[in-house]
């Protein structure tokens, strides 16, 4: 079953259960500051999960654009892509563990026809600490399930001691079975969801020998080992409680977030044990191997995974609608580190062509423009980002060729040299030991890969929690820099003119960060305007209220929908203002102040370029 029909059937089957399907929301968050890019299909959900009315109902499903960046170094195990699709289902204070567990499980066995006694399953042990017993609601349920198939399910604990010993249920504590964004209970921060979740295992056979052939050999094998012989394909999170100041606390309404990949689903069901033997990647390697000279992905398995992956989390990236491109910050710089690490790869492949990447993006594009329409919509925007990419990246080798020169007259190349060459230089590590190796020279890997670890240590914190908070926490600081956001950007169309539109925002409870179209530094005249508009709106005390309806209807009245693709055919469009006075609206999921009088007062307190046509405004709340 190719991976389109998988996607189709799983948002067709879900729609039988009287799920509304929504589209994928932005691989860029909106007002969630803390973190790069959206890397499960509940992050852009988060306020629905804590109580908000979501325009669509209680059952939702979607096919989720998904990116990990903290996975970049993964990838080339034939497991691990950066760029995936996550298809999730929602209920949102609606059904609960036995609909969930038995629907997902129908639709593996009976639409995917998956084997059932190839699945395995995991539920949480409970944690007394926390006061949360074990999930023995969902044993039963699972239990049930496999007698149906002819299948005696049993139950067992510390697996990780005893191995498999003929048991289908495994218990796991809450680093294993355990949701929230930020992992484990202990590390949530106050106001957060989560909650135990059940996760189902495919078991790729024992014939692989994935486990006598792993690190792990010594150790006995269970569904969690990490030898890869069981792969998850589906987790079934049972969102009930929200972190507080003293302890857990159950929601207003229980939750299911589910969500499994696509890239998996697509594997177990073509009965293959890698997923870049799928047919989600067989016209990219193609390609590839005819860019390569007619080398073969079974013989250059690392090169193939890394070019075809990476470059296909840039294409999703820049297509974005969000202007972004490569760069030396945020989202820009990994997307660029995506990009170079493509063409380093390229080079160990042998490539010779000249600006090669556009190849395989146009193949991507071709693949995935029918459900993504944004990929074709802009695909120029894209292969000129790729094409002059490629050209700084050659320019870069030359600049790092100069400055290999010149150290390599003192001898064999430290760690520190040969980081600084590939962090300041975009030297990769391999072209400088190639070198190395030619001037019959040494280089200190060991001493470079201390160097790399500090650093990527430092990125991943960055990258996941950049700010202390969020929209997510829809605390009354962070609810009042959402409604400024809204205000800031009508005074700036007043201001500057009808062309300037929203690229993003950035909210914390401490300021506010607004991405807009406009070609050029607003000179300081033009601030003091901006802000001057923005406080008489906050002074006039502004009623602010919003309204659902069809997305098509907002359109009609005006409602600036630069997010629309969020939510799907009926929207929540909230407007500042009313009657004849009204200043703004714009299709939002909100939370949002009552009314504009209980704002403080806007000041701007820098204006910078954002990336090309773009500019960015932080702003505060003068004391």
């Amino acid at each position: 079953m190719k991976f389109k029909e998988i996607r189709k059937k799983y948002l067709d089957f879900f729609k039988g259960k009287k799920h509304a399907i929504i589209p994928s929301a932005s691989l860029i968050p909106e007002n969630d500051p803390s973190t790069l890019f959206i890397g499960s299909g509940m992050q852009p959900l988060v306020l629905y999960l804590l109580g908000e009315k979501h325009p669509a109902g209680k059952r939702l499903v979607n096919s989720q654009k998904c990116f990990r960046a903290e996975d970049i170094a993964e990838v080339g195990d034939s497991r691990h892509t950066t760029f995936f699709e996550m298809l999730g289902n929602w209920s949102l204070g609606d059904y609960f563990k036995k609909e969930q567990l038995r629907w997902f499980f129908e639709f593996l066995t009976d639409r995917l026809g998956l084997d059932a006694n190839r699945l395995y399953v995991t539920v949480f042990k409970g944690n007394s600490d926390i006061g949360i017993t074990r999930d023995e609601e969902s044993v039963a349920i699972w239990r049930e399930l496999f007698k149906e198939k002819g299948i005696n399910a049993k139950d067992i604990d510390f697996s990780e001691n005893q191995g498999l010993v003929g048991s289908r249920i495994f218990y796991y504590d809450e680093k294993k079975n355990w949701w929230s964004r930020s992992g484990v209970p202990l590390n949530m921060p106050v106001g957060e969801p989560g909650g135990p979740d059940s996760e189902i295992f495919y078991d790729l056979g024992a014939d692989l020998k994935r486990h006598e052939n792993s690190p792990f050999c010594g150790q006995p094998c269970h569904i969690n080992c990490d030898c890869g012989r069981f792969i998850e394909i589906g987790n079934s999170v049972f969102m009930e409680y929200v972190k507080t100041e003293s302890g857990f606390e159950k929601l207003k309404q229980r939750n299911v977030d589910f969500g499994g990949g696509l890239e998996r689903l697509a594997m177990v069901s073509q009965g293959k044990s890698n997923i870049f033997e799928t047919d989600l990647f067989s016209s990219a390697i193609s390609g590839l191997e005819n860019l390569s000279g007619g080398k073969k992905y079974q013989d250059n398995g690392k090169p193939f995974e890394v070019i075809i992956d990476h470059l296909r989390g840039a294409v999703f990236i820049m297509a974005d609608n969000k202007g972004i491109c490569p760069s030396n910050t945020e989202q820009g710089y990994v997307v660029r580190r995506l990009i170079r690490r493509a063409i380093r790869y390229g080079r160990e492949l042998g490539i010779k062509k000249d600006l090669w990447t556009k190849e395989i993006a146009e193949i991507i594009i071709k693949d995935y423009r029918d459900d993504y329409p944004d990929l074709e919509n802009n695909k120029n925007f894209v292969e000129s980002q790729l094409q002059e990419e490629e050209k700084k990246f050659q320019r870069a080798l030359g600049n790092g060729l100069k400055e290999f020169n010149k150290i390599k007259i003192a001898g064999n190349i430290s760690g520190r040299q040969a980081f600084d060459l590939y962090q300041t230089r975009g030297f990769p590590f391999e072209i400088t030991e190639e070198l190395a190796k030619e001037n019959g020279l040494k280089v200190d890997k060991i001493g470079f890969e201390e160097e790399l670890k500090k650093h990527q240590e430092l990125s991943r914190s960055t990258i996941a929690g950049k700010f202390k908070s969020g929209l997510a926490d829809a605390s009354e600081e962070t609810t009042k820099f959402h409604t400024a956001t809204h205000i800031l950007l009508a005074a700036l169309r007043e201001v500057l003119g009808g062309s300037v539109f929203q690229k993003g925002s950035n909210i914390t409870a401490e300021r506010l960060r607004l991405d807009f179209s406009y070609p050029e530094k607003l000179s300081s005249e033009q601030i003091e305007k901006v802000q001057a508009v923005a406080n008489k709106i906050i002074q006039d005390d502004l009623p602010v209220s919003f309204e659902e309806m069809g997305l098509e209807k907002a359109k009609k009245q005006g409602a600036m929908g630069v997010f629309e693709t969020r939510y799907g055919e009926k929207v929540r469009v909230y407007t500042i203002g009313k009657g004849k006075n009204i200043f703004s609206e714009e299709i939002c999921a909100g939370p949002h102040v009552k009314r504009t009088g209980e704002l403080g007062k806007i000041k701007i307190i820098k204006e910078e370029s954002s990336s090309a046509r773009t500019r960015r405004i932080k702003a505060i709340f003068a004391s």
